[in-house]
């Protein structure tokens, strides 16, 4: 069992172990929190089996956006019997973060100096998932060519994982509003002010010839830039 989990959804694992039953519970937020202490296994058709510990459960997936409140109830008792705790599960908070977007998509990398020699830093995928990268994917498939028509849903996916995020560096390509690192950066100060305040840098580069290495090197020039 995973004891090192994103900020959020420890305060999610909060309420659902002692606080008010949440209302209007995702059934998304709720995958990404058991995989985030357990595991999520597709059981055929609409059922998963959430393994934490040695507690194993069976839930459909809910025919609206959000579990009912009874399944909500169930999912505390299950969290109960597996022995989690508050306590036990400390929140991840990510310090910088690199978002490398266009209009199809967008890359989150996490600054991961922490444990590295001061005037140092490593960026790597940002993943809550356990996948290799984390992607947040447009659903443009009647589009082609590098513009599309905008779909807020698509960036309000990435300030949702930029919430916990200290220090937010954005690096798009093109100009105005060709470049979806200034759209994003526009869509944070309307939509999320409290995110955007958080962004120190919007960069521009070739994305399509972008490296891990040089991803890395412009979040440690902006590190070395506020030493």
């Amino acid at each position: 069992m995973k004891t090192d989990i994103r900020h959020d959804l420890q305060l999610l694992l909060e309420s659902l172990l002692e606080g008010k039953l949440p209302r209007n519970l995702s059934w998304s937020d709720v995958l990404e929190l058991i995989g985030q202490v357990g595991e999520v296994k597709a059981h055929g058709g609409e059922e998963f089996a959430f393994v934490v510990g040695s507690q194993r459960a069976f839930f459909k997936r809910p025919h609206t956006h959000n579990l009912d409140v009874e399944e909500v109830s169930r999912l505390r008792s299950f969290l109960r019997e597996a022995g989690l705790h508050p306590s036990t599960v400390k929140g991840h908070r990510p310090g910088r973060m690199v978002v490398v977007i266009d209009h199809h998509a967008a890359r989150l990398y996490q600054d991961v100096s922490g444990d590295r020699p001061e005037g140092e830093t490593t960026v790597k995928p940002y993943d809550p998932y356990g996948f290799h990268h984390h992607l947040i994917h447009r659903k443009e498939a009647h589009y082609q060519g590098d513009r599309v028509p905008e779909e807020s849903s698509f960036y309000e996916q990435v300030a949702k994982d930029l919430v916990q995020a200290e220090e937010i560096i954005l690096v798009g390509h093109g100009t105005g509003k060709s470049n979806a690192a200034e759209f994003l950066a526009e869509y944070l100060k309307v939509h999320h002010p409290t995110i955007s305040q958080r962004v120190i840098a919007t960069e521009t580069a070739d994305l399509s010839a972008l490296t891990d290495p040089e991803i890395e090197q412009i979040a440690k020039t902006h590190m070395l830039g506020n030493i």
